[in-house]
């Protein structure tokens, strides 16, 4: 897939937007990320080194063919890597992203471990599935298994602050993000995928939770959905 999570290239734009003071050629990691569509916005609006993390090689392997395609193989540079074991030094960025990755981690986990590889001033950008409906919906078994951390804006916020970040911005990623740009492309690819693996039981499972997570989201997407949450390491 071209994307591997909701999202949308004026999203990652937008939450760049909240982001004053970086310096020029700001040094980046992105963390979880998949074949890399988020790291092309990222590399084109900020012109400075990224590097680009992700625990399946498979996924690397596609950053780096994007990356030959938009002519950014010298900026851009794909490893692979575990988020609860990343290979970088202390105060080595100005900027860390996740779209769609820290639930691996966990929230909380993520926004704390992780603190230590920004600069003293460098800025952090993630999204995170967050209930949105002040009548939210009875926290189903499905929320439960796929969602165990999933909490409301107020209460991110609070966290992003308990993990030493002075809060910047945060919004709610339209529907699109989910319906438009990663759903369609997931329902139309999993008959040839199906295909592919000779429909067996693993592949058979697998097509059944996504088609189970397209639905809930289309019953339920007005009571929960991914927030960007971004947040500023302080200079002291």
């Amino acid at each position: 897939l071209d994307r591997q999570g909701p999202g949308d290239d004026a999203q990652t734009r937008r939450a760049l937007s909240f982001i004053d003071g970086l310096p020029p050629r700001p040094r980046i990691a992105d963390i979880g990320c998949g074949t890399g569509r988020q790291t092309a916005v990222l590399a084109s609006a900020l012109d400075g080194p990224v590097t680009a993390v992700d625990l399946l090689p498979e996924m690397i392997e596609g950053l780096h063919r994007r990356m030959e395609t938009e002519g950014r193989t010298e900026q851009v540079t794909g490893i692979v890597a575990s988020m609860l074991s990343l290979p970088f030094a202390e105060a080595s960025f100005d900027l860390l992203w996740a779209e769609g990755s820290i639930y691996n981690i966990g929230f909380e986990k993520g926004l704390t471990q992780w603190r230590r590889f920004l600069k003293p001033g460098g800025v952090i950008a993630v999204t995170e599935c967050s209930w949105l409906a002040p009548s939210r919906l009875p926290e189903t078994a499905y929320i439960r298994e796929n969602f165990p951390d999933i909490g409301t804006p107020a209460a991110k916020v609070r966290i992003l602050e308990k993990a030493g970040y002075v809060p910047l911005a945060h919004f709610v990623l339209p529907q699109h993000c989910w319906t438009q740009n990663y759903y369609a492309a997931v329902a139309a690819r999993i008959p040839d995928f199906l295909e592919e693996q000779g429909h067996s039981p693993a592949a058979v499972r697998m097509a059944a939770l996504m088609r189970e997570e397209i639905e809930h989201y289309c019953a339920h997407g007005t009571d929960y959905g991914y927030v960007f949450y971004i947040g500023q390491k302080p200079e002291k």
